[in-house]
């Protein structure tokens, strides 16, 4: 399994606490920055990792930010990516099941730590179910080649 993963200034820490766990685990992955504490914009880093897994190079992409909020909705603004933010064992693993997510976003300043080593490992191995969610998978996939509504101004 690779593993793409990101962060912006405010989620650096987090970041390196989930790198160290996804080798412990065994995955390979890279690391799209950023690097230090110099303010970055999290759009820049969810763009370049939401489209690194929408191409295929990866399985999973792995957002952090101060709240983990920007890092989702800037990723889901890419076609094929399903980004959730999870605080929690429950909500990592329902973003696998029941949305076949493939980008987690995560809160440096809001998710509890002692539970990264519960979302994480969730996350990436929660198979999704298929079934009744396939269908709404699918509604949400066709929603990504509507035509943009043109602007008047």
């Amino acid at each position: 399994m690779r593993i793409a993963i990101g962060c912006d200034h405010r989620g650096l820490n987090l970041k390196q606490e989930v790198l160290d766990l996804i080798a412990e685990i065994g995955h390979d992955y890279e690391d799209f920055g950023s690097y230090d504490i110099a303010p970055v914009d999290y759009p820049d880093v969810a763009q370049r990792v939401a489209e690194a897994v929408a191409r295929g190079e990866f399985t999973y992409g792995i957002l952090v930010c101060n709240t983990g909020i920007g890092m989702c909705i800037a990723a889901n603004k890419v076609n094929g990516i399903r980004a959730a933010l999870c605080h929690n064992h429950f909500t990592a693993q329902l973003a696998r099941r029941h949305n076949d997510a493939n980008v987690l976003c995560l809160g440096e300043s809001v998710v509890q730590r002692d539970m990264i080593k519960e979302i994480v490992p969730l996350f990436l191995n929660t198979d999704f179910e298929g079934g009744r969610h396939s269908r709404r998978v699918e509604k949400i996939k066709a929603m990504e080649f509507i035509d943009k509504p043109s602007q008047h101004h």
